[in-house]
């Protein structure tokens, strides 16, 4: 007997911690941290120039002493740029160590908002930056986003050429297009006016035929009767 509740008691076990397994693991997907560059996670600058690399963070659940740090890809050696400590949600960062010169931190708590300024950018700087981020609330998960930033001299003058020629056709097209309307239109209306002449020339035309030839309808003149002498 006892066997057989052992038994009885092992599928009922095992369906609840498949159970719990779902429940974790759609609880682990709805409380990640996310960390977002943008929707266009690189930018091209000229040499010399100060640019902004993006960066917000946002939980579900919120933060507690999320920690967060900038790194610099140099030739496959991760750098550290930046990093610091959120406690709370809304909460300034401290404890915030800059390990590289002519950058700012450009963040807000309000807005959940790490990014970073780099001042004065030079070929040096160009590569990818790591925005990365653990909140200890998410048993300290890691989650990070890349943004590749290049340095030019100076930035490259689009060829509008063939986007142009393209609008050129466009326009010419539809300028056609107009014109043959406005050309179809008036035949027509002069057409409808040579129509409605015509059949008002055929009323008039027919009513003098029936008067010439003295046809029932028409109107003959009397001749005078002749007097006798």
């Amino acid at each position: 007997m006892e066997i057989l509740k052992a038994r009885r008691f092992l599928p009922e076990k095992s369906s609840v911690s498949l159970l719990l397994m779902v429940i974790f693991s759609v609880y682990g997907k709805l409380e990640a941290l996310e960390m977002n560059v943008g929707k266009v996670p690189f930018l091209e600058a000229v040499n010399g120039s100060d640019v902004l690399l993006p960066c917000v963070y946002a939980s579900c659940i919120g933060i507690r002493k999320l920690y967060f740090k900038w790194e610099f890809n140099d030739n496959g050696t991760m750098v550290k740029v930046l990093d610091s400590v959120i406690p709370k949600d809304h909460a300034e960062p401290v404890n915030m160590h800059i390990c590289r010169d002519r950058v700012e931190y450009m963040g807000s708590a309000k807005t959940n908002n790490v990014s970073i300024m780099i001042l004065n950018v030079t070929f040096e700087d160009a590569g990818q930056y790591t925005c990365f981020g653990k909140n200890p609330k998410e048993m300290d998960k890691n989650h990070s986003a890349i943004f590749t930033l290049s340095v030019v001299d100076e930035l490259r003058v689009v060829d509008n050429t063939l986007t142009k020629i393209i609008m050129s056709c466009v326009g010419g097209c539809i300028a056609l297009l107009v014109i043959f309307m406005l050309i179809k239109n008036l035949t027509l209306f002069v057409l409808a006016k040579l129509e409605e002449k015509n059949k008002e020339c055929l009323v008039t035309s027919s009513g003098i035929d029936n008067t010439e030839n003295g046809l029932s309808g028409s109107k003959v003149t009397p001749k005078p009767t002749p007097k006798k002498v």
